[in-house]
């Protein structure tokens, strides 16, 4: 973020959002080559390496991931930074390989599989400032040259740098100069409600940027995670990857054949490209129709994420946006694991194939509303045609692939409304609801148990409960245990008294339907999640799981072994857990404002529950623990920190679905 103004000394905001157009595409750009290289990492004995070479790549391959998502991090702060300085994210970037000039000239950034030059590539590229470590073999710049101009410019130009942390030390000058000139308020003149912060995703960059402070700290935090950071800092980029350097040094003198990735192509495209030099062209009709979905899921990602930054908090279209761009990572993988697999074609006999991150034209965000939320269920719709048929020839990457695209669908279809107005526009008055029929008496329906009596209809949902027994105990006569035949009577009780034990089941297998006029249930005044003594979260709320209303009372697994996630079974006492249910009470929660309405609750893949809404959490005597507006709770039981997660899921290896 240097002066190239007339008055050589603070740089304009125009030049200040380029400089950070450039931040967030080097950042997107390391992100696709790590995840390139990982991609192209084998996964079975197989396909030609030992049992204990195998052991390792699946190390090196999840070091290398959790950096590709540290680099997405970098790239939401720098984001969260173009916004706050008024501008909109730089979503996009150059197709590989980028053009001399793009960059400094020693910035070379391309798609590579991983061997032993490419891991030296990401090393030099993640050193710290005054290292010795050279460039890898082949990835020298096309061309030796300087950017920047002789004197001061207007127009916004590319400044010179050896380092990425030298970059960002450049870029945090250049804002404090121009907090200086404008004021902070004048300086960060911003909509934060644009940003993403923790609240709708678990990623270390996700803070809202509102003053000189924040901005800083994102700086800084990029440049001692990853680039720039000191060469002993423990765990940065570079400590990583020269870790795996040196454990694959050591197994290629053991065995000067190991070959732990496929050959995949160096930039593949797919069409003949009019500058062939540096590129492979696909030819092989498998590898096309592979790559062609793999780069269609990429840009759909990078749609929704543009449109994640167009839409206020807390319109719900922000979150179902970045969940959509998010899980389609999940599709791309096993797509790209799979180019990697396939053969170019003939005019490239010694490579495989690679996604080739093709990137759009232009990922401007669609105009927020219902013709946004059109195009992305009718484009999910497609790829997921798409992936079926592929699907059809049994490759198992393939399938995982297509039941992705489906579920991303069946979410889209579910959450964006189309008769909603854009987030603008004025709320229409709501529609008169009309009542829903009566089921009939004794029936069983999707799993929920219903029984008709003259005042309310009785309804029971097997799979919540957890044997909390307020119903045989505090209703002996409605609800009957131990008996064969018809359990349920519900005009064997005052249906008032009824009500109240329905309330009292924490699980939510209870629940009714007046039929005497009288209300349902309403939403508490005040939502609750408890945190049960060795046990489970009780939430009380208006509920949505996954997206789906789930009423106004439901326990969830925190001890990670419910055979029946997100809900919990009992497994709690089956495996000894231990977790107190009396943490210690957060002095520093601020009161909330509005202490009700809608609570989603989303559980991550192989990860925590994410729950964005209003929300105290209390412990099991009802003691305040936090006031959150959105936070993410454990439930793989092994935090340090206890409700709130704190990573272990991913160093346990903790799988459960997302859903």
């Amino acid at each position: 973020m240097v002066s190239n103004s007339p008055s050589h000394t603070v740089p304009s905001r125009e030049q200040a959002l380029h400089a950070l157009y450039e931040a967030a595409e080097l950042e997107h750009c390391l992100m696709c080559t790590y995840l390139y290289a990982a991609f192209s990492l084998k996964s079975a004995v197989e396909e030609g390496v030992t049992a204990e070479q195998l052991e390792a790549i699946k190390r090196w391959k999840h070091s290398i991931l959790q950096v590709a998502i540290e680099e997405m991090g970098h790239l939401m702060s720098v984001w969260n930074i173009t916004v706050a300085l008024g501008g909109a994210p730089r979503v996009g970037r150059s197709n590989f390989p980028l053009d001399p000039g793009y960059l400094p000239a020693g910035v070379v950034v391309k798609l590579a599989p991983f061997n032993m030059t490419t891991l030296q590539h990401f090393i030099y590229l993640e050193r710290p400032a005054g290292s010795a470590e050279p460039d890898g073999a082949g990835f020298e710049p096309e061309r030796q040259f300087v950017r920047g101009a002789s004197g001061p410019r207007l127009t916004p130009m590319g400044l010179n740098y050896d380092t990425v942390g030298e970059f960002y030390q450049t870029l945090g000058n250049g804002l404090r100069r121009l907090v200086e000139a404008h004021g902070e308020s004048g300086a960060m003149c911003g909509n934060p409600d644009l940003q993403l912060s923790s609240a709708e995703i678990s990623l270390p960059g996700a803070k809202k940027v509102i003053c000189l402070k924040t901005a800083l700290a994102a700086f800084e935090s990029i440049i001692t995670q990853g680039e720039g950071a000191q060469e002993n800092t423990e765990n940065s980029h570079y400590q990583r990857f020269a870790a795996i350097r040196a454990e694959y040094q050591a197994l290629l003198a053991a065995d000067p054949s190991f070959k732990p990735a496929f050959p995949a192509a160096t930039n593949p495209v797919l069409r003949r490209p009019p500058r062939p030099e540096g590129r492979v062209w696909l030819e092989d009709p498998d590898a096309i129709a592979t790559v062609d979905l793999a780069n269609a899921a990429y840009g759909l990602m990078q749609r929704l994420l543009a449109y994640t930054y167009a839409v206020p908090s807390p319109d719900p279209d922000k979150c179902l946006s970045l969940d959509l761009g998010i899980g389609l990572m999940r599709a791309l993988a096993p797509l790209a694991e799979r180019a990697a697999r396939l053969p170019a074609g003939p005019s490239n006999p010694e490579c495989h194939a690679g996604v080739s991150f093709i990137t759009l034209r232009d990922t401007a965000p669609l105009p927020p509303g219902p013709s946004a939320r059109r195009f992305f269920r009718e484009r999910l719709q497609q790829l997921t045609e798409a992936a079926q048929r592929m699907a059809a020839s049994g490759d198992p990457r393939t399938v995982a692939a297509a039941s992705v695209f489906a579920g991303l669908l069946q979410q889209a279809e579910q959450g964006f409304d189309l008769d909603r107005p854009a987030p603008s526009a004025a709320a229409p008055a709501p529609a008169a609801s009309t009542p829903t029929p009566a089921a009939p008496p004794s029936t069983v329906q999707d799993g929920i148990e219903q029984v008709e009596g003259e005042k309310l209809t009785l309804q029971f949902e097997a799979k919540r409960c957890i044997h909390a027994r307020f119903c045989v105990t505090g209703a002996p006569k409605v609800f009957l245990a131990n008996v064969q035949g018809p359990w349920l009577q519900p005009d064997a009780m005052d249906v008032e008294r009824l009500v109240d034990i329905a309330h009292a089941c924490p699980s939510g297998a209870i629940q009714y339907q007046r039929r005497d006029g009288r209300p349902d249930e309403t939403a508490p005044p005040v939502n609750l999640a408890a945190t049960r003594e060795a046990g489970p979260y009780a939430f009380r709320g208006d509920l949505r799981l996954s997206g789906k209303q789930a009423g106004f009372r439901a326990t969830l697994c925190r001890c990670g072994a419910s055979k029946n996630k997100p809900f919990c079974d009992g497994s709690h006492h089956d495996i000894g857990f231990a977790a107190s249910g009396e943490p210690a009470t957060d002095s520093s929660a601020a009161a909330l404002d509005v202490r009700d309405g809608p609570l989603q609750i989303d559980p991550q893949m192989n990860g925590p529950l994410r729950v964005r809404g209003n929300l105290e959490i209390v412990s099991g005597t009802g003691r305040m623990v936090s006031r959150v507006t959105g936070t993410y709770l454990c439930r793989c039981g092994h935090s340090q920190n206890k409700p709130f997660c704190d990573g272990s899921h991913a160093k346990v290896g903790f799988t459960a679905d997302g859903a």
